[in-house]
């Protein structure tokens, strides 16, 4: 009598992050075997994989010896080991699952490790991953002077980054100085830093500098302020005079057009007069011209010389008058404007 013998094995399958168990194919021999009440069935050990683990930097650099730790999904040690020179690690032998992995150690003075992640294996393949271990952060301590003391200044606030991406601002604070950690992409790594707000009673400090800095390195950034200049008050004699307004002029004085008036001249006692008293001292019958109406007001010029000239037109009409009466005396006639005899 044939009998048949079916072998389950059970396989760990990762299925949304739980782990579920799915019997092996059945296998049915073709020569009689012993019955099972009269043999143990015979089961088959579970398949055999691998995990592959590469470490580099940021920079793209292999990493040797960064240190490794497997752990099941029972949290026990599956395996541990460092990479070697090309930055591999190899975890042989592995049951079907998942799995996590811990960087225990980076193995260089300048990378920090990775965050913890799974891995997942499964039947026959080999899993492979690449793990990239950060730079160390820059340590950075800003300072604030004042440029011609070197006093430190509180009160500074700059901005420190890379490219056009601002990665860190800093602030001084009562002794003069800041410090926080930078983050770094490559073993020199270049940076700007600008201030953005100056101390109370100082300029701010406006060119941008640049630095550079390494992982894990302290580097110090220094801005230097000039105290606020406090110019002289401005000249008041500096300034613009005002447009002249259309005053009237004072009574009693010329006006020149304008709106100020004119003094007399210096050393005559004569007190300036308009054109309409001038006009009205000249004697009747006067062949002098008048100023006619409507004209001009005074502008200001010595009225002595019209003064002068209507006194000598009437001296000279006295003379004509006086001789014309003497020449009637003389021809025996009797002058018909005079009460006295000659």
């Amino acid at each position: 009598m044939h009998a048949r013998l079916v072998r389950s094995v059970a396989v760990a399958v990762a299925v949304t992050g739980a782990l579920t168990w799915a019997p092996a194919a059945s296998a049915q021999p073709s020569e009689p075997t012993p019955s099972a009440s009269t043999a143990p069935a015979a089961t088959s050990a579970p398949d055999a994989d691998s995990a592959e683990i590469t470490v580099k930097d940021s920079a793209g650099d292999a990493l040797p010896g960064a240190a490794f730790l497997l752990l099941d999904s029972a949290g026990q040690e599956a395996g541990r080991g460092k990479t070697d020179a090309q930055g591999k690690l190899s975890f042989p032998d592995l049951a079907p699952g998942v799995y996590r992995l811990k960087e225990t150690a980076s193995g260089s003075p300048l990378h920090e490790v990775v965050a913890d992640q799974d891995v997942i294996v499964t039947p026959g393949a080999t899993t492979r991953l690449t793990a990239t271990d950060p730079f160390k952060a820059a340590k950075v301590l800003l300072q604030a002077k004042d440029d011609k003391t070197g006093k430190l200044l509180p009160g500074a606030t700059v901005n420190i980054g890379t490219g056009t991406s601002t990665l860190l601002t800093l602030t001084t604070g009562a002794k003069g100085t800041a410090s926080g950690e930078l983050p770094v992409s490559s073993r020199k790594t270049q940076f700007w830093v600008k201030e953005i707000k100056a101390p109370a009673g100082y300029d701010l400090y406006k060119p941008s500098k640049r630095f550079s800095a390494g992982p894990g390195a302290p580097v110090t950034v220094t801005v230097t302020n000039a105290k606020t200049t406090t110019g002289p008050k401005p000249d008041p004699s500096n300034k613009p005079t005002h447009k002249p307004t259309n005053t009237p002029p004072t009574p009693g004085k010329p006006s020149s057009g304008t709106g100020t008036g004119t003094p007399s001249s210096p050393g005559t006692d004569t007190p300036d007069a308009d054109s309409s008293s001038t006009a009205a001292a000249a004697p009747v019958g006067d062949s002098t011209p008048t100023a006619p109406a409507g004209s001009l007001a005074h502008t200001g010029a010595d009225p002595t010389p019209w003064i002068a000239a209507g006194a000598g037109l009437l001296v000279a009409g006295g003379i004509v008058t006086l001789i014309v009466a003497r020449r009637r005396t003389a021809d025996g006639s009797e002058p018909t404007d005079s009460g006295t005899a000659s």
